[in-house]
């Protein structure tokens, strides 16, 4: 049995869907959830889902390997950031090398860096114009959104499109998407024989 740990900030939509996906799974489990916020819903949402959770502060995630330990114990194969806004440090990227995703609600490498999340990134998309979003699934490195893509998915950008439509769109390509994905990404990975 391979192993998913989620990171997560907000309210944990996309995790939620993650840990259903997987839920049955022969080969794949979601067995943590970690926050850097102590009052994100996601921590709601893992509890329902009776998956473990832990909530961190800046200190121990920069300074300290503690996190990575946490880790490391409880068999943790692969890291998956889902709306999750730290920046990855360095010693995290080494100890997991090519076993850490994001998703990004844009088309990488437009609308990426840092401060560009959430609603920032289809405020922007619309201010100028573009014709279509959507998301992109990407390896984690030490820079905010610049590791190699993995997948990317499309919706078209109306004009009459508002930010908030733009995200129901973008959601909806999350959804569909982001389990997938993960599951390739993990069965296809030199690290799951």
């Amino acid at each position: 049995m391979k192993n998913i740990a989620i990171f997560a900030s907000g309210s944990g939509t996309n995790a939620e869907n993650i840990i259903n996906y997987f839920k049955n799974h022969p080969k794949i489990k979601v067995s943590l959830v970690l926050s850097n916020c102590k009052n994100a819903y996601v921590l709601e949402r893992a509890k329902k889902q009776k998956v473990e959770t832990l909530v961190f502060n800046r200190g121990i995630f920069y300074d300290t390997n503690d996190i990575i330990e946490i880790l490391q114990q409880k068999q943790i194969d692969y890291i998956v950031l889902a709306g999750f806004l730290w920046l990855i440090p360095k010693h995290f990227i080494r100890a997991f090398e090519n076993r850490i995703i994001n998703i990004h609600p844009a088309l990488l490498p437009k609308y990426g860096g840092k401060g560009m999340y959430g609603m920032n990134v289809h405020k922007a998309v619309i201010a100028n114009k573009e014709k279509q979003s959507g998301i992109s699934i990407h390896y984690v490195n030490e820079h905010y959104d610049e590791g190699d893509i993995i997948f990317q998915a499309t919706c078209p950008v109306n004009e009459s499109d508002t930010p908030e439509k733009l995200a129901e769109k973008v959601h909806k390509l999350e959804y569909e998407h982001f389990p997938k994905v993960i599951e390739m990404w993990i069965t296809s990975s030199p690290f799951s024989n």
